[in-house]
């Protein structure tokens, strides 16, 4: 799945969501820095019954080392569409991967 969202990445065939863009503004998360987090990235959770349709989280890398989780639909869509972006807390995830049980 992930190369198949790589692919829609590389083509320009996303968008944001207004949660997204928000969150993205907030925390002042580039749009290049998306880019770099997918192409480097792996999806770590899939949420094939998620609300509002299939959609994974992807966790990945900026070129300086920023750690990002950017949860998007699945590539099925025409246009992979960014739900959410954040940089993922260490004391929530081990090694940004796999979420720490309370």
């Amino acid at each position: 799945m992930i190369e198949e969202i790589r692919e829609k990445f590389r083509t320009l065939q996303y968008e944001y969501s207004l949660h997204a863009l928000d969150q993205s503004i907030r925390k002042g998360i580039a749009g290049e820095e998306i880019e770099e987090a997918v192409e480097s990235g792996e999806v770590i959770e899939d949420y094939p019954d998620d609300k509002y349709g299939p959609s994974c989280l992807v966790f990945g890398r900026t070129r300086e080392g920023r750690p990002l989780h950017i949860q998007c639909t699945h590539p099925k869509r025409r246009r992979v569409k960014i739900i959410t972006v954040y940089e993922p807390e260490p004391e929530h995830w081990i090694e940004f991967r796999k979420r720490r049980t309370t």
